[in-house]
């Protein structure tokens, strides 16, 4: 069964989780949907996520998931959605009687996300980094029209997933040595390393060399190693920010009405919210 009106707890968890913005997010679009519900943070490793789980009560309606706990909340999904099948990876729970239902929204935000910023239509991108993030990307990016994805990573071994869920997409995924000594054009280059991650700034410079635009998805690290070399240049750089703010919207329409698909009453208040509290704005980029 879904969750009830009176399961009203919600959280993020994950670890670390001091530097989450979901709160803020979460809290901003309750607040305007005149919903009495409390959002969280909570720290929980992967080892405690199980443990973690069974300390929930009924008051608890569902759960925002970060690193490093996607790849066992999608093993503890009792169900899960499409996304969340295609890139094994769960970022969302709505808590109910039947077991925790698994969603992932990252890629829809980043799709929407990135649409925003006129990324509708591309055939060929760029994916730096072969990790959990970098499928939600792959994902995305088909989904916006990409037919050829480049994947620049340290271990070629590391991208051969990503060319199986590549074959399943339709997309063709062309792995290149992270540290190349050129790189072809590309409309946009997706950063999907983790937020601290060394890139030297050689490696950073020919990456931005190639031209196009950044979109990395880290936010607590910014400007990122990659985002000041696209800086040096004067070219168009982003944070991740925006797909937090778009994936958590997602998150809200799950936890209201069980669908990422059902928009929300008076969304666009809600958005608007959700944008103040975090500052989400073109301010955050880098470049013109």
């Amino acid at each position: 069964m879904p969750p009830t009106a009176s399961e009203s707890r919600l959280a993020v968890w994950g670890d670390p989780i001091a530097h989450s913005r979901s709160p803020q997010l979460h809290r901003a679009a309750y607040r305007v949907l005149g919903l009495d519900w409390s959002y969280d943070r909570r720290r929980v490793d992967e080892h405690g996520l199980a443990a973690a789980l069974a300390e929930l009560d009924a008051s608890w309606r569902g759960l925002s998931l970060t690193m490093p706990l996607k790849g066992a909340a999608y093993r503890g999904s009792a169900s899960r959605d499409r996304h969340a099948e295609l890139t094994g990876s769960v970022n969302t729970y709505l808590l109910t009687d039947g077991g925790p239902q698994g969603f992932n929204t990252d890629v829809g935000g980043l799709v929407r996300d990135l649409r925003e910023r006129g990324f509708d239509g591309i055939d060929y991108a760029r994916i730096v980094g072969a990790g959990a993030t970098a499928a939600s990307g792959l994902v995305a990016l088909a989904e916006l029209g990409a037919v050829e994805i480049e994947v620049a990573a340290r271990r070629f071994a590391a991208v051969a997933p990503l060319q199986e869920l590549g074959d399943r997409l339709g997309v063709a995924v062309m792995p290149v040595p992270f540290f190349a000594d050129g790189f072809a054009p590309s409309p946009l280059t997706l950063a999907a390393l983790p937020g601290g991650a060394h890139v030297p700034e050689e490696s950073a410079d020919v990456l931005a060399a190639a031209g196009g635009a950044l979109y990395d998805v880290v936010y607590g690290h910014w400007p990122s190693a990659l985002g000041l070399a696209w800086q040096r240049l004067g070219a168009p750089a982003w944070d991740g920010l925006g797909m937090l703010l778009q994936q958590a919207l997602l998150q809200v329409r799950i936890f209201t009405a069980g669908s990422s698909d059902q928009a929300l009453p008076d969304e666009a208040e809600v958005v608007a919210a959700m944008r103040a509290s975090v500052a989400v704005d073109d301010a955050r980029s880098v470049g013109d």
